[in-house]
């Protein structure tokens, strides 16, 4: 009867913790900031602002930065910490490269409405699909996703396949970032959050760029060689020398500008 008790405990201990850790979740993965301090007017770049429904009833605040001869529409898809006005320089520079851009925070981000969660990020991005579809954009299309923006920019692309996809700071999922931590490797263990970049991927089969420093601290250079090892072709890898997770602007701007226009230049126009 002792290995029959101890199997019970053991099985409740188990749950106990899965349910703990379920309620915890989102605090490892998302990292919010309310409000909306700088927009891209502040840097003297017009946009237009958008609120974007989603079909859970969450509503989405989202900028559309157009441009008189586009190379692109870029659909940007950020990373889980702060909100559109921290990414406001990266977005405007974007833009300053010769692109229209669409961004837009998640829910509970800036001035969305909700909470984040994995689930619901994905919703965002299906009701963002509809927004961006819906401008009448004749430039070819990119995704273009930062850390765990990557996992979202690849979900969109299983969704409404892009002309292009750009993958930046990614990581292949959610266990290959915290399996060198044994405290969160236990915890994702009992997670249902698993981002599973590689495998979106796979399905959306476009045209794919990835982009990752060689100086990144948070997600490491070898994570972004991974991601790319385990993508079908067509695919192109472009590491950059000094380049860290959080830069604002690129470490090497002529290696990854030149990257990004020689790939969005390839793609077929509409």
């Amino acid at each position: 009867m002792l290995p029959l008790k101890i199997l019970a405990l053991t099985v409740a201990a188990a749950a106990a913790l899965a349910l703990c850790v379920r309620a915890i979740e989102a605090r490892f993965a998302f990292f919010p900031a309310a409000g909306e301090q700088e927009t891209p007017r502040d840097a003297g770049v017009a946009f237009e602002p958008a609120a974007v429904r989603t079909r859970d009833g969450e509503r989405l605040r989202g900028w559309y930065l157009p441009h008189p001869r586009p190379r692109a529409l870029v659909v940007y898809f950020h990373g889980n910490g702060g909100n559109l006005s921290v990414w406001q320089p990266i977005v405007v520079g974007i833009h300053r490269q010769g692109y229209a851009v669409r961004a837009f925070d998640y829910r509970g981000y800036g001035l969305s409405t909700g909470r984040p969660t994995e689930r619901g990020l994905y919703a965002d991005v299906d009701a963002v699909l509809e927004w961006a579809a819906s401008g009448g954009d004749r430039a070819p299309i990119v995704y273009w996703g930062r850390s765990l923006g990557a996992t979202m920019a690849a979900y969109a692309a299983t969704r409404r396949r892009p002309d292009g996809l750009i993958l930046e700071a990614g990581f292949p999922d959610a266990w290959s970032v915290v399996r060198g931590s044994p405290l969160l490797a236990l915890l994702a263990l009992f997670s249902s959050y698993r981002f599973p970049t590689v495998s979106y991927v796979r399905r959306a089969r476009c045209p794919l760029l990835v982009l990752h420093g060689d100086a990144d601290r948070v997600i490491p250079y070898t994570l972004g060689q991974s991601l790319f090892n385990a993508a079908p072709d067509p695919k192109q890898f472009v590491w950059i020398h000094g380049g860290d997770h959080n830069d604002a602007a690129p470490a090497d701007p002529d290696t990854y500008w030149t990257a990004v226009r020689a790939f969005v230049d390839a793609l077929p126009h509409r």
